[in-house]
């Protein structure tokens, strides 16, 4: 989804970028080795995100720690300042937005892609739909409640209300393919995450229900294996 957000933005090569929120430097990569930037940055609430993501981009000399509501940078600094799947997390996305304006140059550009969880996410439509069938409560966890950001008109709203300009919005879609059922279950099992979180906390025999109301739900190839869409909702403007 990198790749695609950062073709669907369409900058021109030699661009001073930053990745807010970057994790352990997926974006990041995907703009080093696509987009030939001038200058790359990152910031992550996360020390031990930025040490892997220093560890798979050579341009990480600005890669550091720091509270997105308060950007360890100049204004007017960066050409293009984008988020990949972070903006969810951010304790203000108002905030957040005002910040990444201001660290922006005039007329530069802020971009940003969050999973679009109450609609075609399917991995997880899947599990969180069986998972309303037998418990309410399931639905405090699911991203698409959880996180309004992760909606079009809320998206749009929130980058026009920090005056930003040209706001552009659209969605793009991956295709995951999973080889057999336990292939997309096991993700599940981990324990890292709301679902595989929510489905450690339920008993062996609620677990099992669950899996065989997926099971009831999800359509298979001929092959056995399963096809599913991942959509993110995009957006960019100028500043």
């Amino acid at each position: 989804m990198a790749v695609k957000f950062l073709q669907w933005l369409n900058m021109p090569s030699g661009k001073n970028w930053l990745d807010i929120g970057c994790g352990t430097g997926a974006l990041s990569e995907a703009i080093e080795n696509h987009m030939n930037p001038s200058n790359l940055s990152g910031i992550d609430t996360s020390m031990g995100y930025i040490e892997r993501a220093k560890q798979r981009i050579s341009m990480n000399q600005n890669f550091k720690t720091g509270s997105v509501d308060n950007l360890p940078f100049e204004e007017k600094s960066f050409d293009v300042v984008v988020s990949g799947l972070a903006l969810n997390f951010f304790p203000n996305t108002g905030n957040a937005l005002l910040e990444m304006k201001r660290v922006t140059k005039p007329e530069g550009v802020i971009g940003a892609y969050v999973w679009d969880y109450s609609k075609k996410m399917e991995f997880l439509r899947y599990f969180w739909d069986a998972a309303y069938q037998f418990d309410s409560f399931s639905k405090n966890i699911d991203e698409g409640v959880r996180f309004p950001i992760c909606n079009s008109e809320n998206l749009l709203e929130e980058f026009e209300k920090a005056g930003l300009k040209e706001v552009e919005s659209t969605f793009l879609d991956i295709e995951t393919l999973f080889k057999d059922f336990d292939d997309y279950w096991s993700p599940f099992l981990g324990g890292q995450g709301p679902a595989p979180g929510f489905l450690q906390s339920l008993s062996k025999t609620s677990q099992n229900k669950l899996k065989d109301k997926i099971l009831e739900r999800v359509n298979f190839e001929s092959d056995g294996s399963i096809k599913l869409i991942a959509r993110a909702l995009v957006v960019k403007a100028n500043r």
